[in-house]
């Protein structure tokens, strides 16, 4: 009762509603964020881009948790960040050795993107997600590591062969920043981070420009990957 009081207080105040099933009052209403996955599995593309470290997932990219990421995204929904960042930690950690210290590195938007956005989502996820896996003892930081070079279309409507070659060499590792978290940290591991897995072509190129900075990438991890054909194998839809 107490909750859906709250909620109708939400409402009237922000005009705010579930964006998943648009109850009244909060972004994410219980129901719907008990529904969320709390683990993660591999979420392989298909095809899969040759030389792609195993990418693992948290949901498949639809319902609900697909609501959540544009809201994030397109409609600066941030009250959905730290749930959007519980399932990115699934992600990063689910089944993943302890070692050495991580850093995750999200994958870098287009400056004017971010710029019409007004905010970048992906870091902020990916920024949260270190702060959730911190506090359960993981030696764990997050780093801007990647550049996108000029010339990248925009990659809706295109399907993987052109995702492929419209990313080749787009993006590239900032030295300074590489040769400053060697100096502070030496060894470490690398989890490329982004929110949706769709044909893998980013997150492999992003892992092309860390590798050849001569960072060690152990994994993709993403909040959802997109159902291709039949939705990736072990994966809870919402």
């Amino acid at each position: 009762m107490t909750e859906t009081v709250l909620d109708g207080a939400i409402d009237l105040l922000l005009g705010g509603s579930c964006v998943g099933c648009a109850r009244p009052g909060r972004l994410l209403c219980p129901g719907c964020r008990d529904e969320l996955p709390g683990g993660a599995a591999p979420a392989w593309p298909t095809p899969v881009p040759a030389g792609l470290v195993e990418p693992w997932s948290a949901a498949v990219y639809e319902a609900t948790v697909r609501s959540m990421v544009l809201g994030l995204k397109e409609r600066q929904l941030l009250g959905l960040a730290m749930p959007l960042a519980r399932l990115l930690a699934a992600a990063v950690a689910c089944e993943l050795p302890r070692g050495s210290p991580l850093v995750l590195v999200p994958v870098p938007s287009r400056p004017a993107t971010v710029r019409a956005r007004g905010h970048d989502p992906t870091h902020t996820i990916t920024a949260r997600a270190a702060r959730l896996l911190r506090r359960r003892g993981l030696d764990v930081e997050v780093r801007r590591m990647l550049r996108v070079r000029r010339g990248v279309a925009d990659q809706a409507g295109l399907d993987a062969t052109e995702r492929a070659a419209n990313l080749a060499g787009s993006m590239h590792a900032r030295e300074r920043a590489f040769r400053a978290l060697v100096r502070r940290r030496g060894a470490v591991r690398v989890v490329v981070c982004d929110d949706v897995l769709t044909t893998g072509s980013t997150a492999r190129e992003a892992q092309r420009a860390l590798e050849e900075a001569g960072l060690d990438v152990v994994r993709v991890a993403t909040v959802a990957a997109t159902p291709r054909r039949h939705p990736p194998q072990g994966l809870r839809t919402s």
